[in-house]
């Protein structure tokens, strides 16, 4: 059978949005006077919302206060080179289409800011007919809280007792905020964390490319 409903995760899953997070946030660290980081560090750095970005890329030390003007500046900067690297990986946008075609309900759920959660699928796909696409938004608390994904469902008018909804993402995050949601987690092995991560905090399935989640979700047992 085919999966009822799919919520998904953006950066590290739909997108490839490490190389501009990347360069927003060494813009902001080198001119606060601050090293700098590869792709690989940032690849553990993100997935929590900015604030968290912030605090972990500059030492420990660092006031709360200059975290929160740091985090700001790097919404500015970010704002204004949100699409100057990101890219879908590879075979998404078909994945998306051919799930539209098929009738499967599809959300998008991010700890990224809102806006920029918003700008982004828009820009990359804007012919997919998204019930909602949530990014950080005041009182309400980051994935891996369920909060946005009940938000989700409730929303769609999905009654959870029967249908299948999986919740697919990158990171332990997500399959955290799929388990304590009650929706199947799916991890994707292209994103920007591990596949160890995925199975220790709680993937049912993991998948290696669009063409093999396109098939779990389709013919979903």
């Amino acid at each position: 059978m085919t999966a009822d409903f799919v919520i998904f995760d953006l950066d590290g899953t739909l997108l490839n949005t490490i190389g501009d997070l990347a360069a927003a946030c060494n813009h902001v660290m080198e001119s606060n006077g601050y090293p700098t980081y590869g792709l690989g560090d940032y690849k553990r750095f993100v997935g929590s919302g900015v604030r968290r970005l912030v605090e972990l890329a500059v030492p420990s030390c660092v006031p709360a206060e200059e975290v929160e003007r740091m985090r700001l500046e790097f919404v500015d900067y970010y704002s204004s080179h949100i699409d100057d690297k990101t890219v879908p990986f590879d075979g998404i946008p078909e994945l998306l289409r051919s799930l539209q075609d098929a009738g499967v309900g599809m959300a998008v759920a991010s700890n990224k800011f809102h806006d920029g959660t918003c700008k982004l699928v828009r820009e990359y796909f804007p012919e997919i007919s998204f019930s909602a696409v949530f990014g950080q938004r005041p009182d309400v608390p980051l994935k891996p809280d369920p909060s946005v994904v009940r938000e989700i469902i409730e929303a769609a008018g999905i009654d959870r007792r029967s249908p299948v909804v999986l919740f697919v993402g990158d990171s332990g995050i997500d399959m955290e905020t799929a388990n304590a949601a009650g929706a199947v987690p799916v991890g994707v092995t292209w994103g920007f964390r591990s596949v160890s991560e995925l199975k220790e905090h709680g993937a049912r399935y993991l998948v290696n490319n669009a063409a093999e989640l396109k098939d779990l979700i389709l013919n979903y047992r």
